[in-house]
């Protein structure tokens, strides 16, 4: 029987992490542990308490009273937030626009890493986000940072976001990449970096076929 092993993917938003990780996982019949949509559904919890997501204490609060959970399903998973199915309903403009505030709280970490942790105790995930391979599980078997261009990522960000029928322009979500880029490096907890034992892998100029089967090959010599 094939080890089971817990693979990290990281990298800044709009590195491709999140489509890599979910065809990863669907080709190698593991879980695809989306720990940003995990932050996002949490987000998306205080749009809709109307909480100061600048207040550390009443997210501490909130992120208590908070259970997330990821269902596999045939796509990928499923995110739920107190036994609601919001896949749908988290990736916005409004919450990208606090996201990267509300992560960097740490009583809002340490209770996303409690759950991230429990659902990855077994192996057999692909885990992404910006630290799965320095604080989620720092002894992942595998661990992926992607990286590509600023230019790039808002390109794939804005393509994503008009087949939702938002309304943005590549300037602003060129705006948003860049501010989200400086918070998630530099905040003082869990910030984004490049594990020292992590294979780069830079996406700028690759399709996603072309980095999953990348990736895909990497994976198959820790198997």
């Amino acid at each position: 029987m094939l080890k089971k092993l817990i693979i990290a993917v990281d990298g800044p938003a709009g590195s491709g992490k999140s489509t890599t990780a979910r065809q990863l996982a669907q080709k190698l019949g593991y879980l695809y542990l989306d720990t940003g949509a995990m932050y996002r559904a949490f987000t998306l919890k205080i749009l809709r308490k109307k909480i100061d997501h600048e207040s550390p204490g009443a997210l501490a609060k909130l992120a208590a009273q908070t259970e997330i959970k990821l269902i596999p399903n045939a796509s990928g998973s499923r995110v739920y937030l107190d036994g609601e199915d919001v896949t749908d309903l988290i990736r916005t403009p409004e919450i990208d626009r606090i996201i990267s505030d509300v992560s960097r709280v740490k009583a809002v970490r340490e209770r996303m890493v409690t759950l991230q942790r429990k659902i990855g105790e077994h192996g057999g995930i692909v885990a992404e986000g910006r630290d799965i391979g320095t604080v989620v599980f720092p002894n992942a078997d595998v661990k992926i940072f992607l990286v590509a261009s600023p230019q790039e990522r808002a390109r794939r960000r804005l393509k994503e976001l008009q087949a939702k029928g938002v309304s943005i322009s590549l300037k602003e979500v060129l705006a948003d990449i860049q501010r989200r880029d400086h918070i998630d490096s530099t905040r003082e907890i869990s910030p984004l970096m490049k594990a020292t034992d992590a294979i780069e892998v830079d996406t700028t100029n690759l399709t996603i076929e072309e980095q999953v089967e990348k990736i895909y090959r990497i994976i198959q010599k820790f198997l």
